[in-house]
């Protein structure tokens, strides 16, 4: 083979904690950095095109108020077609709720399938094409995707 699986499997695990170490702890002021120009961001809600939507989103959810969230990652399972082009799958468990902590522990909100298509840019750096989150189960509280 002329590309390292593993290290590919190894790189997308380390962008996904990434993404969500910034959701989670800096509001996600740059996850839309984590996203090719034209990536497809797909949450339990709707679909948001290209990274000026993306940085929209989650501005306008930094702008509701205080917030908690953890995205739990479980079942990190990558299929790589090529040096440049691989497809991660997921369980995700989040935990999120209005207010500052400590908050009530509560089930998770959502636990969703996800499946990100994954490209190589020509500066080295992996973003995500399209993130797509389909809903398992859904909790009593909204998510605010």
């Amino acid at each position: 083979m002329a590309f390292d699986e593993l290290r590919i499997r190894q790189e997308l695990e380390i962008l996904n904690i990434a993404f969500w170490h910034d959701v989670d702890s800096n509001w996600g002021r740059n996850a839309h950095e984590h996203f090719t120009e034209d990536g497809v961001y797909t949450t339990s809600h709707k679909a948001r095109q290209g990274r000026e939507a993306i940085r929209g989103f989650y501005a306008e959810r930094e702008g509701r108020g205080d917030r908690v969230a953890r995205h739990l990652i479980h079942n990190f399972h990558v299929t790589v077609q090529d040096a440049d082009h691989a497809t991660a799958e997921w369980t995700m468990c989040l935990y999120a709720e209005d207010g500052v902590p400590p908050l009530l522990s509560e089930p998770p909100i959502l636990i969703g399938a996800v499946t990100d298509e994954c490209v190589r840019g020509d500066d080295g750096r992996w973003r995500y094409a399209a993130r797509t989150t389909r809903p398992l189960f859904k909790g009593s509280r909204p998510t605010s995707g």
